[in-house]
This record gives C-alpha cells, structure tokens and sequence, in this order.
C-alpha cells in the first residue's frame, strides 16, 4: 500500500530533479495569488477607511448646498425647521484663508462661521482639547483645529486659548480681488480628529454665525447644516427637501454617500477579482503544460513503476500530488508577495483633491476570508490543470511504457 509519505518523497525527488521548470510554473502560479490579495487587500483598506470617515460624520446630517443662483436666507432656516424629522438646522458660511503661524510655516485653512453648538452634532467625535465654545455674539472669538494649533514639525503647540490669529481672505469683488484681514480671539482648539470627508476639523477654524457677514465678509449663506432624528429618516427628510426646491439645491446626505460608496466598493471588488482571475486561467495552461511533458518525459519510469506493481491509482496520485505540491508553493510565494505589495500601495497615502484636500492613510484588510480565497483558487489551479496529466499517464500500458525510449 502507497502511503502519503512515499508520494511526497517521490514528488520531491521529481520536482528537485527538474529545478527550473519546477520553479518558473511556481511562480506562473504564485501571480495569481499574488495579484488577488495586493489588489483586493488594498482596495478594500482604503473603502474602509472611507465609509469610517463617512460614519464618523454622522449617518443622519444632511448638507444642502444652493443651485442655479438660488440664496439662503434665514426664511429657508425656518421652512426647514417645521418638517418634524429634523432636530437641527443652522445656515453657516464658508471661506479659504490663509494663516501664518507663529513658526513661520503658511497655512490655508478652511474658515466656517455657523451656530458652534450644532456644528457638534455634525461633526461627531469632534472634542475640544482646551477652551470654550465662544457665545454667538462673540464674533470675533473662533475654535481653531488641532493642526491649526499645533507645529507641522513636532507636537509642540503653536496658539494657546486666549492667544490672537489673523487670516488673510481674498474675496473677488467687481472684477477685482480685494484682500481682507480679520484678527480672531482663540477661545478653544479641538482635539485631533484625523481625516474626515467633507469638512475636515484638524484644518478648519469655527466662528459664531454672526462673524460671517461682519468677519468674513460674505454676503449669502454658503449653504445649511441639517441633523435629523434618526438615520431612518434621512430619505424620507431628503425627498421633502427635494419637492420643496426641485433642482435649486443640491442635497449631500452623509447616509446616501456611504451607500453609494459601498455599491461602488462592491462593483470594484467584483471586477477587481474577476481581473485576477485571468492570472489563474493562465496559470492552469502553465501548469497542465508543465505536467504534460513532465508525463512525456517520464514515460518509461511510468511503465517501470507499473512493472513494479504499481496501480493506475497510484500514478494518478502521484502525477497529481506533484501538480498540487506546486500550487501550494506557489500559494504560500503568492499570498506573501501579494501581502507585501498590499502594505507598500497603502503606504502610499490616497490624495483627495477638493475644496479641502483629504489625505486617506490606509491598512491593507489582509481578512482570513481573502487569504483563504487565494489559497483555495491556487489549489483548484493544481487540481484542474494536474487531472488530466494525471489521467493520461495512469491510462497508459505498462508494455506500451517500457518500449518508450
């Protein structure tokens, strides 16, 4: 009776005797593995780290921005406020400015003035690190972010609560940029909060609504914070708002995004791993290609072992275990340069340009599930290509075997 043992030392000797065939169909077959994990493994960190940010935001703010030259104005605040599923709404304003820091460094940062106590509930997980909330009548007293507050160089802390910042604001009027300088009061700095999407507070200083037209110098509301009762409600609070202005507001409904994101994810996988596929078709004719003439080769050592009183099973098996060997090889090379490429693609940060610039770090989801999905494809590969080898050499007689030269 062949036992495994006797296989596997049989498959070695094979497979050592022939080094670089041997090699060269390893590593045909590691690409595929190779390329699932790298590919999905990244993809799939940087969509966690976004439908995060998504969530961190909050599941039930929506944030309606003017179309078509529509204007705000403190009568839609109030429109707004008789739909009985929302629980906040605040109008506020949005500028660029610049700021030069104690250390020299030029800063743009993003300037909101709007109701400080709601921008909270937008905002969630955004703290203060010291100070207080300035009142709404102290215009001039703002909450500055943790970058803002803090060197690009080191931990050292740049302001302190009490302490003055002065942003320089273009503003185009008549054809001509006008430049204009505010001198703000720091009342509190926020606690570092990371990256966020759609309004990022590590860069933004926060002003009382009132500041925005005194301050800032703007003229309209740049658009309206909403917070409804329950994430269930934001359809329902979206399509209200949608028969209310038709196409004269654009609707951002943090809910809707993260759904739309994941759909998007989702599609993305599924390309992503039919694309890879392709690397374990390939790898299939390589190593039925390898085994057929490892078969041809080894015709006569076929027919000996039959004389030897060898069964068509046990060539089957071994033809087959030497097929399986090399994909588990090239599984475990596969699955680990796939790990490796995954780790330097996520150290490369995922760039967002926009009206504030997102700088997404991401860790590589190296999941059970993903690892196990490129180890089972890679051993379907040995299966499927070594089984009809395999078949072939246990189908041939043992006379027709020994006549072979």
């Amino acid at each position: 009776m062949l036992n495994p043992i006797d296989i596997l030392r049989i498959v070695y000797s094979v497979i050592a005797e022939r080094k670089l065939r041997s090699a060269l169909t390893i590593l045909g077959i590691a690409i595929g593995p190779a390329a699932l994990v790298t590919i999905i493994a990244t993809t799939e960190g940087y969509s966690h780290v976004i439908l995060e940010q998504l969530s961190i935001l909050g599941q039930n703010t929506v944030i309606l921005f003017p179309e078509k030259g529509y204007v705000f104005t403190d009568s839609d605040v109030t429109r707004l406020k008789r739909l009985t599923e929302i629980e906040y709404v605040t109008p506020f304003y949005y500028t660029r400015a610049v700021i030069r820091k104690p250390d020299g460094e030029i800063m743009r940062v993003s300037v909101y003035a709007t109701d400080l106590d709601v921008i909270f509930k937008v905002v969630a997980g955004m703290e203060l690190d010291e100070g207080s909330i300035p009142s709404a009548s102290a215009f001039t007293n703002c909450i500055v972010g943790y970058k803002i507050a803090t060197s690009k160089y080191s931990d050292k802390r740049l302001y302190k609560v009490g302490q003055a910042v002065t942003l320089k604001i273009a503003k185009l009027k008549d054809d001509r940029i006008e430049l204009k300088v505010a001198s703000l009061r720091i009342s509190g700095i926020l606690a570092e909060y990371g990256s966020a999407l759609l309004v990022n507070p590590d860069e933004t200083i926060f002003l009382p609504l009132k500041a925005g037209t005194s301050v800032l110098a703007q003229d309209n509301y740049a658009g309206i914070f909403i917070v409804v009762k329950d994430p269930s409600f934001v359809s329902k609070v979206a399509d209200k708002i949608r028969n209310m202005y038709g196409d004269y507001v654009s609707i951002v409904a943090v809910q809707q995004i993260a759904r739309a994101v994941s759909s998007i994810i989702r599609a993305l996988d599924f390309l992503l791993f039919s694309t890879s596929t392709a690397a374990f078709a390939v790898a299939i004719t390589g190593i039925m290609a390898t085994m057929f003439t490892s078969v041809i080769e080894r015709t006569r050592e076929i027919g000996i072992l039959k004389a030897l009183g060898f069964s068509s099973k046990h060539i089957l098996l071994i033809i087959l275990s030497e097929s399986l060997v090399m994909s588990i090889l090239g599984a475990a090379l596969g699955v680990s340069i796939g790990a490796i490429g995954a780790y330097i693609l996520a150290s490369k940060s995922l760039v967002i340009r926009g009206a504030e610039t997102l700088i997404i770090v991401a860790t590589p989801a190296l999941t059970p599930q993903l690892l196990l999905k490129a180890i089972g494809m890679s051993l379907f590969v040995g299966i499927i290509g070594g089984l009809a080898p395999a078949y072939k050499a246990s189908r041939v007689p043992p006379i027709v075997a020994l006549r072979y030269e």
